[in-house]
């Protein structure tokens, strides 16, 4: 892309600490260096814009009106969209994206449509049921309520229906008995105010599939959390202690990498199922299918993630390094892939 754009960087600060204040300058000891703080995707994206090119800018919703006013008066070409929820509603995701719509604005990533479809779990695993796509067999219930059920046995996996980000998974929500069972789902509804997922577990290899585009999309390599040095007391699944506890053994001895070891007809299956659940979802620009597979070779679709995490740590951008891409090509393809998607009725034009 030719053109250089006014681009704002949109994301929610709902809940975030507010900046530390710089603490007083003290002599350092000979040796010792100065931890360096994490940026956030936002601050890593901001700089790829600079090094494109382009003008960045900050767009920030923060739970107030007048934030969400401002989207009608900022002059930019397009929004980067980071935006996971609204006021710390996460269920709110879509309607952000929908306001957009509305302004007849242009932005990167999935659609109300898109969010909507992938954030409910249990319409989602309906979907892929409804294509002949494996998925763990489930049911939901809300506060006594069966809305959905299957024939399922223990062990079984208990969670939100709508979160993501591993949001109320940990090592307590695989169960084994009817009353773990219970006391779960009576926890997911105090804790979340949400119905309760609850499905099959399956054991296998967590195995994260990233698509980039559009018209004819692209499986980028694959990418596997290897979850085989969690602790024996702890199951096999990437809970928050392994995606976010950075102090906990479980996050200390996971790590994810590309896939090396498998045939390539199971990759190209994985790929293919991928694909599959990009198109259903009806997903744009860039997302990641979460896939488990069987030491049978079953594939087992557990969710998709629209728009997922960009940063330079993350699994979507150790596929797009894989392919050959750098974190400035990734962030310039899906800009371009926003810009050239004719159902956005877009109004940016490529020189």
């Amino acid at each position: 892309m030719e053109k250089k754009l006014k681009i704002g960087i949109l994301y929610d600060s709902w809940g975030e600490e507010e900046a530390a204040p710089e603490p007083e300058k003290k002599k350092r000891t000979p040796g010792k260096r100065r931890k360096k703080r994490e940026k956030h995707d936002r601050e890593e994206i901001f700089e790829a814009l600079e090094k494109l090119g382009h003008e960045p800018s900050y767009q920030v919703l923060d739970g107030e009106d007048k934030s969400l006013t401002a989207l009608v008066r900022c002059e930019v070409d397009l929004f980067f969209n980071l935006v996971e929820s609204y006021a710390g509603n996460d269920n709110m995701e879509m309607h952000v994206a929908a306001y957009l719509d509305l302004l007849d604005r242009v932005y990167t990533g999935a659609g109300p449509q898109g969010l909507y479809l992938a954030q409910d779990k249990g319409v989602a695993k309906k979907m892929f049921q409804f294509h002949g796509i494996r998925t763990p067999y489930f049911a939901t219930c809300y506060q006594g309520v069966l809305d959905h059920s299957q024939d399922i046995s223990f062990p079984l996996m208990v969670k939100p229906i709508s979160e993501d980000g591993s949001l109320g998974i940990d090592k307590d929500s695989v169960v084994g008995s009817v009353k773990e069972l219970m006391q779960r789902i009576h926890y997911i509804q105090e804790e979340f105010d949400s119905p309760a997922l609850i499905e099959e577990y399956i054991e296998g290899r967590e195995i994260y599939a990233g698509i980039l585009g559009n018209q004819n999309p692209e499986v980028l390599p694959l990418i596997e959390l290897d979850l085989s040095r969690l602790p024996d007391d702890m199951p096999k699944v990437a809970g928050t202690e392994v995606k976010w506890e950075k102090d906990s053994e479980a996050y200390k001895v996971t790590k994810s990498a590309p896939v090396e070891d498998l045939d390539e007809e199971t990759t190209a299956l994985l790929s293919k199922t991928a694909l599959t659940v990009f198109r259903i979802l009806r997903l744009r620009d860039y997302g990641r299918i979460d896939m488990r597979l069987t030491k049978k070779g079953e594939i087992y679709v557990i969710e998709a993630n629209p728009n997922p995490w960009l940063s330079s740590n993350s699994e979507f951008y150790m596929s797009a390094k894989k392919s050959g891409r750098s974190y400035a090509d990734m962030i310039s393809e899906i800009i371009e892939l926003a810009c050239t998607d004719r159902r956005r009725r877009s109004r940016v034009r490529l020189a």
